[in-house]
């Protein structure tokens, strides 16, 4: 297979204060990338002039319509054939582009490659990888026993990581011509819109290559929508999962598995953030469909753990 050309999307709102380092990490990559392109998305500070200052950048201005919008914009003007995805607040590792160009140019057979990542605080202090905490990750790093490379294809392998995925929107390489077949990220959603299109790629995949090294920086923000009201949040979350689960028909058996499973720990989570408010008859609310759905007795168990509070 020829070399891939990798388009680098980085949709931003304000962002003045960290995206020059976006930039810069991935202007540093041992695999140069095709482009750069900086959505800008509607932002109220100097993020356009800070993007504006690099002559390999290209520029997109819209409106604020939010960060699906504004990666979907990136891809609609990319030219490269395959597409990496950098939000403005986080930054690539060194190699990230090259650990997966080398890989698909090795290997034809990929569907899309996504790999390890390190959550950070805002002072850069290191939290832990993202494959260590997630049990889908472990599964993978056990398998690969100390190699660099590992491939998804089976059901179980498939239906784990939709349910529990390890691999954040920056580590995700997807060939652009297969993310403008699937539509891209989905617009109206603001928590979990990075599982809602990474189920729908997976539905369309066979085989999916793992990189156990990491590729980047998540920064965690003590002040993020997330932290600030998590009822919110989570209500979003479950809101995002709703409409994934009216598209997941036709899904193979082991992607709609790996749906619901998200769907069940997404109810769970909105019946905690509801509990710790001491709205326990909402929390025992929040859960309750998982019953309907699946009256096993870890549904009932999250029942109790409402009524615990």
């Amino acid at each position: 297979m020829n070399a891939p050309r990798f388009s680098v999307v980085i949709p931003a709102f304000n962002a003045e204060s960290t995206l020059a380092r976006a930039i810069e990490s991935v202007r540093a990559q041992s695999w140069p990338a095709h482009e750069i392109l900086v959505v800008d998305d509607g932002s109220r500070d100097a993020t356009a002039d800070i993007a504006a200052r690099y002559a390999e950048v290209k520029l997109v201005r819209q409106p604020n319509r939010g960060v699906s919008v504004a990666r979907n914009a990136g891809a609609a003007a990319a030219t490269g054939d395959w597409l990496a995805f950098l939000d403005a607040d986080d930054w690539y590792a060194p190699d990230r582009l090259r650990l997966h160009a080398e890989w698909i140019a090795d290997d034809g057979a990929l569907d899309f490659l996504t790999g390890d990542y390190e959550y950070r605080d805002a002072a850069g202090v290191l939290i832990g990888t993202s494959m260590a905490q997630h049990a889908s990750g472990r599964a993978v790093l056990a398998r690969a026993a100390g190699s660099l490379r590992a491939t998804m294809e089976t059901p179980a392998e498939i239906a784990a990581y939709v349910a529990d995925h390890f691999g954040d929107t920056h580590t995700l390489s997807v060939p652009r011509a297969r993310f403008v077949e699937l539509g891209g990220y989905p617009a109206g959603f603001k928590v979990c819109e990075d599982v809602h299109f990474l189920a729908r790629l997976v539905a369309k995949s066979r085989r999916i290559g793992v990189v156990c090294a990491s590729l980047g920086v998540y920064v965690i923000h003590g002040g993020s929508a997330t932290r600030r009201d998590p009822v919110a949040a989570q209500r979003e979350n479950v809101r995002t999962l709703t409409d994934l689960r009216h598209q997941a028909g036709n899904f193979p058996a082991a992607v709609q598995s790996g749906v619901a499973a998200r769907m069940r720990s997404a109810r769970y989570n909105l019946g905690c953030a509801l509990a710790r408010r001491g709205q326990r008859l909402a929390a025992v609310g929040a859960v309750l469909p998982s019953v309907l759905e699946t009256p096993d007795w870890r549904s009932l168990r999250d029942v109790l753990s409402m009524l615990r509070g």
